[in-house]
């Protein structure tokens, strides 16, 4: 009976200590990510009314660059995975670093998202709390969990989906349970307080709820394999045209400027400026049923020149706009109810080049509801089988096959 008394006190005092510690990184994360959020939403209006505001965004790219310079380790989300997987070290001028030249890139008309850089930020607040703790590494790692969740939660909103989407990415095939508690505490710290800031989550409600009947569950099975291979596309467009800027363009400076001249030219070419910054407003209307065709395609290239040649931000609302875009088209081409496609694309392309099947439902149904599960159910878990080993992260580690109860312990493809 003693034994046991101490095993309770033992937990209990566990308890404690992770409900204060991850809650005290949900707030300062919460307050950091409101903060960065705002200023996002703000550049980027500011920009919207002053188009001549992307004219500069060379000037911008070169001041980024001279900001890097201060970080040797040059660090991205990849440097987060790598500091939960092999306790690598991740500085806490990551912060600010990310902070202020993600919003040079939104300000000036970059094509990019800012829940990636959350990760990012989240991940280097959460790992400086845990160095200054002087945590042994598997704690250490669990703080590092804890900033990602409340980066994420407080810039998209979604508690759930941040919770889980922390010890689902690190490993595909194996999460670390042993986070579950930090990390929900923290996301669920980060949203109020990011809401406190100004900052509220994002939700899109369906116009009418579609029954999946054979005609639908057929259609949403090969929207799900689209979506796979969309999600190859943009990872594969991704890596190599970052891959050809560092071959052709070694030096940072010219890189990024002239990958900013592109831009331009793009956008001038295009008469439009839909594909800058990261376009929640489009995603807003693919839900809605409204797309142009080629949105997708473009997303794709505005986003793989922007981060390809040097300049800051997140990948996964791209990832969104991609999904949205393409299974907006998808729908009107199939007769598919495009409302429910751009949803079911939006969360199946973000499985495929995340290879987070459970984040990526907790996801759609934080962003759209419960009424709609099947059709979720049957898009995500299908992208997830069909888009392969590829990813946006290189760091994240395949433990199991994706085919078979195989340990097969292997690296995303590139």
């Amino acid at each position: 009976m003693k034994k046991y008394a101490e095993i309770c006190v033992k937990r209990i005092c566990l308890l404690v200590r992770w409900l204060t510690l991850s809650g005290i990184t949900g707030v300062a994360v919460g307050i950091v990510g409101g903060l960065f959020g705002r200023s996002i939403t703000v550049v980027s209006g500011f920009r919207v009314s002053h188009p001549w505001m992307l004219y500069l965004l060379p000037a911008a790219g070169l001041a980024i660059v001279a900001m890097y310079r201060m970080d040797p380790y040059q660090t991205g989300t990849n440097r987060v995975l790598e500091g939960i997987q092999s306790n690598a070290y991740i500085p806490l001028r990551m912060a600010p670093l990310i902070v202020i030249s993600t919003v040079l890139t939104h300000a000036f008309g970059g094509s990019a998202g800012r829940e990636g850089a959350a990760l990012q930020l989240g991940g280097s607040i959460g790992g400086t709390f845990g160095k200054w703790m002087k945590f042994d590494e598997y704690d250490h790692k669990i703080m590092i969990m804890c900033g990602m969740s409340a980066g994420f939660s407080a810039l998209f909103g979604t508690p759930l989906t941040a919770t889980v989407f922390a010890m689902e990415v690190i490993s595909v095939g194996m999460m670390q349970y042993a986070a579950l508690v930090p990390c929900s505490v923290a996301a669920l710290a980060a949203k109020q307080t990011a809401e406190l800031v100004g900052i509220r989550g994002e939700h899109f409600p369906f116009p009418s709820v579609t029954e999946l009947d054979w005609k639908n569950a057929v259609l949403t099975i090969l929207l799900a394999f689209c979506c796979a291979a969309v999600s190859i596309l943009f990872c594969e467009v991704l890596h190599v045209t970052e891959h050809l800027y560092k071959k052709w363009i070694p030096n940072k400076w010219i890189r990024i400027a002239s990958g900013a001249f592109l831009i331009i030219l793009m956008t001038k070419l295009l008469g439009t400026d839909a594909y800058l910054g990261a376009g929640m407003d489009v995603i807003e209307l693919a839900v809605k049923g409204e797309v142009i065709a080629a949105a997708f395609l473009l997303k794709i290239v505005f986003t793989a020149v922007t981060l390809g040649c040097g300049f800051r931000g997140g990948e996964i609302v791209p990832t969104l706009f991609v999904g949205a875009t393409f299974g907006c088209l998808f729908g009107r081409i199939t007769g598919l109810f495009p409302s429910l496609a751009a949803a079911c694309g939006m969360t199946s392309v973000f499985c495929g080049v995340t290879n987070c099947p459970i984040s990526s439902l907790l996801l759609s149904f934080e962003l759209f509801g419960f009424e709609c599960m099947p059709f979720f159910l049957l898009s995500v878990g299908i992208s997830y089988l069909e888009s392969g080993y590829y990813g946006l992260y290189h760091s994240q580690r395949i433990l199991y096959s994706k085919t078979k109860l195989q340990y097969i312990n292997a690296h995303t493809k590139e």
